[in-house]
């Protein structure tokens, strides 16, 4: 088998604006790709571009993608790990746009053995539930939107903060009392707190049940992780100072994080993803499956990549549900509430309408 030419697009989904700590987003900058090959086989592959977390955009991932395209023409999709490592020696990080190639290949691979991505990678069904994210406003407006989630069933719901740390005190105040003591909370705060920030907020936000704290500093400031890990009675999660398995190889042995997010658009897809896994497994850290803006085409993947890996603990896939205003994919993944549920057909299983690419006039390019 041979790849027979590759289909890139500029995948612009318009959304609602979703504020973080590091800043906002009115469209998800992200690339759809399709690779053909000899045999009649076609994968399909997402990435999404957060350009204030992974330094990619839409148009630096697009112009990757080509040279990607372009380097693996005529080649062997089924070799993954000779296919992955080109792109690692052609060039230094650019995980996101790796992403959406490795994700294609595993796609491949997987209908070529007639199986289900999640057994190709050796897993079973199991029930994936996932978070809802409330993003960053006014405190009083952020607790009505909690109530709202709590009132539509939602069991779980993850709080972005990291800006002026009293305000994000008060924002997780009016939620707890909002939503009341059954519903569990998790916050984030996208790096956006000094470390000074992060104690005062993890000591004070101690008394609200909170389930973990996401990235509170700059990743920058890792070296003081071990010390605030001690600190505070909330657990630390880390997810920007973890992009590949090194990373999450560091922060373990120095004792820098309680728990691991894991994001296939910032590790550069499903092969990294498999290592970060494995050194948290063996060093008895679980994991976050999470996301940046993906539609359900990635979305897909991810929760296949969550069936196969019971280390993968905690469930952070509302990303398609963070104010994108439509949802042009294909088969796929749907919510059940918040539960997300498979079909058992061979890959991914999921695709994307070509009317959405012509109706916005997308960027296209076939290599």
């Amino acid at each position: 088998m041979t790849i027979s030419s590759i289909e890139i697009y500029k995948y612009s989904i318009p959304m609602v604006p979703f504020t973080i700590a590091t800043g906002t987003m009115e469209y998800a900058q992200n690339i759809f790709i399709r690779i053909h090959t000899s045999d009649g086989i076609t994968g399909m592959g997402e990435c999404s571009a957060f350009p204030m977390i992974a330094a990619e955009t839409q148009a630096t991932c697009f112009e990757m993608a080509k040279d990607f395209a372009r380097l693996w023409k005529g080649k062997n999709p089924l070799e993954i790990e000779e296919r992955l490592n080109e792109l690692d020696l052609f060039t230094a990080g650019n995980y996101t746009a790796k992403s959406a190639f490795d994700m294609a290949l595993y796609d491949i691979a997987s209908r070529k053995a007639g199986l289900p991505l999640y057994q190709y990678l050796g897993g079973q069904k199991k029930k994936i539930e996932s978070d809802l994210t409330i993003g960053i406003s006014d405190p009083a407006a952020m607790a009505a939107t909690a109530l709202e989630f709590k009132q539509k069933g939602v069991r779980m719901i993850k709080v972005k903060l990291g800006k002026e740390v009293f305000t994000d005190i008060q924002r997780i105040k009016l939620i707890r009392e909002a939503v009341g003591s059954d519903i569990i909370l998790r916050i984030d705060a996208n790096q956006g707190w000094t470390y000074d920030d992060a104690i005062t907020a993890l000591t004070a936000l101690e008394t609200y049940q909170i389930q973990f704290c996401e990235q509170p500093m700059r990743k920058w400031n890792d070296e003081l992780l071990p010390s605030l890990c001690e600190i505070s009675g909330i657990p630390v999660m880390a997810d920007e100072s973890v992009f590949t398995h090194h990373d999450a190889q560091r922060l373990i042995r120095n004792k820098a994080c309680d728990y691991i997010n894991i994001k296939l658009a910032k590790s550069g897809g499903i092969r990294e993803a498999i290592r970060i896994n494995q050194v948290a497994e063996q060093n008895n850290i679980p994991c976050m499956l999470g996301g940046m803006l993906e539609s359900r085409m990635a979305l897909t993947a991810k929760v296949h990549f969550a069936m196969a890996h019971d280390n993968i603990q905690f469930y952070d896939l509302d990303t398609c549900l963070l104010g994108h205003k439509e949802d042009p994919v294909i088969g796929g993944v749907q919510y059940n509430g918040m539960e997300l549920i498979l079909n058992d057909g061979p890959g991914i299983g999921a695709d994307v309408d070509p009317v959405f690419f012509a109706k916005h006039n997308s960027v296209t390019c076939i290599v």
